[in-house]
């Protein structure tokens, strides 16, 4: 078997001395895995980045061997954000996500350009914001839609202003996930959104499937969590 394809790359693990498996995420193949020959090479590995796009060759023998890749590097996005942690932690975070959810070779081109905008998201004023939504609709595309709305009541407040909460619970919910708007009025409603998402990540999905919270997530929220005070008002909303 022999294709050729554009994917990102999702993981990579050392497999012998100068070789690694990696995992890449297609756009007409899905999620694919094979190995790189010689990936410790300075041609390949200064490139050989989680998050980066490549031009793919896959090789196989049969369906029942684990083929080979033969790579070159289709657009750099990692290194584009290399002196910002928290976006850093963000692209780790969505790879390892699209690693945990999708289906090996299971094609599914909406997931695969979600994978392509997330450089464009990364370079929005409001990244987190959107990040959030973006989030939100890789849930949709692999099966996992939810609308916070069914879950809320609303009220008016004495200013004429609507908020959410949790039915059962009384639980405030920020009004940009209700109401699918960009316009958030503190950072804290940001951070609890953020963390509402990864509740219904945790509790609805992948307990479901006995997956494990990924850690990369929980670094990403404790590293949004306790930017500095400057940072949060210096972050647009």
């Amino acid at each position: 078997m022999n294709w050729q394809d554009t994917g990102f790359l999702l993981s990579k693990n050392k497999y012998s001395e100068n070789n690694s498996i990696a995992e890449f995420y297609t756009k007409n193949h899905g999620k694919v895995t094979g190995v790189i020959y010689g990936s410790t090479s300075k041609k390949i590995k200064n490139y050989l980045l989680i998050g980066n796009k490549f031009h793919l060759n896959f090789n196989s023998k049969n369906d029942s061997k684990v083929g080979y890749f033969k790579l070159e590097i289709d657009q750099v996005v990692t290194p584009l954000f290399m002196d910002d942690k928290n976006k850093l932690l963000c692209i780790s975070y969505a790879m390892s996500l699209i690693k945990l959810l999708t289906v090996e070779d299971q094609q599914n081109e909406n997931v695969f350009y979600l994978t392509d905008n997330l450089k464009n998201i990364l370079n929005h004023n409001k990244w987190l914001l959107e990040f959030i939504f973006w989030e939100l609709s890789f849930y949709k595309c692999v099966g996992y839609d939810i609308e916070f709305k069914d879950y809320v009541s609303e009220e008016i407040g004495s200013n004429g202003n609507k908020k959410y909460f949790v039915k059962s619970t009384k639980k405030n919910v920020p009004n940009f996930l209700i109401d699918k708007n960009f316009e958030i009025d503190n950072y804290n409603e940001l951070l609890i959104g953020f963390k509402i998402v990864g509740d219904y990540l945790e509790k609805t999905i992948l307990k479901t499937i006995g997956i494990n919270y990924p850690s990369s997530r929980s670094n990403l929220y404790t590293s949004i969590k306790n930017l500095s005070l400057f940072d949060q008002q210096n972050m647009k909303l």
